[in-house]
């Protein structure tokens, strides 16, 4: 079982993957990437999956089909459980994907389910639980609690948080802030950190001190501690 430390290590190095191939045009809301590579790499843990620099268990497949560059040809195998009737759970042994970097690992991720029509419900998909039902429905996983057990993970680290170029909370237009932003909105965030307590100059530059108010904040409110200040740590701020 991953540790707390283990978890907030791997969604702080699979965050900014995830971010930067949504950005890209791929729209694949980045909590869902975030929470399966969570899930299927039992947090970066697996031993298997680590050498393979693998966080999904992406088959293979009778075609080997190149959905875009990100894989080349390796592969590794396992065993694995699948759920084919929704009751029964069968062992067995399959190939699975191996890749050169983690990084390509999540884009190979991104293009398969950018390329295949049987995902397309789940691009641009507003909400996670869309996106990861769609997902699931399309014949990414035979758990029949994958949905659940992929929602609960987003819910549990605030990984909605990372969601959208600009993640918003339901009230007001909040973006991403993150080191080096400045302007009016880190003004505002730095005028609420000095409200509750926090040292910080509230001259609109997201530097050092700030950062480390920001850290100091999640870790008090049991935020994934990563300095980025989006849905999850706008809402803890405002309450």
């Amino acid at each position: 079982m991953a540790t707390t430390a283990q978890v907030q290590s791997f969604i702080r190095q699979i965050a900014p993957l995830a971010v930067a191939e949504y950005q890209k045009g791929k729209k694949i809301l980045p909590s869902v990437c975030i929470a399966q590579a969570c899930c299927e790499s039992a947090y970066g843990t697996s031993p298997k999956m680590a050498r393979a620099n693998a966080v999904f268990g992406i088959k293979v497949g009778k075609s080997k089909y190149h959905f875009g560059s990100a894989w080349k040809d390796k592969a590794y195998s396992t065993r694995t459980k699948e759920c084919y009737d929704g009751k029964t759970y069968k062992n067995i042994t399959d190939m699975f994907r191996a890749y050169d970097s983690i990084a390509d690992s999540v884009t190979d991720y991104y293009d398969m389910l950018c390329c295949c029509s049987r995902y397309k419900a789940a691009v641009g998909a507003g909400d996670y639980r869309s996106a990861i039902t769609a997902i699931k429905n399309g014949g990414y996983a035979t758990d029949p609690k994958y949905i659940d057990t992929i929602c609960s993970i987003i819910s549990k680290y605030h990984l909605e948080q990372y969601d959208g170029e600009k993640a918003v909370n339901t009230e007001d237009q909040y973006p991403i802030l993150k080191k080096g932003s400045r302007g009016e909105y880190v003004k505002k965030l730095q005028q609420r950190l000095c409200s509750l307590g926090y040292a910080v100059a509230c001259d609109g530059i997201f530097g050092d001190k700030t950062l480390a108010a920001v850290k100091e904040f999640q870790v008090m409110t049991g935020l994934v501690v990563d300095g980025i200040v989006g849905n999850a740590t706008w809402r803890a701020l405002a309450a």
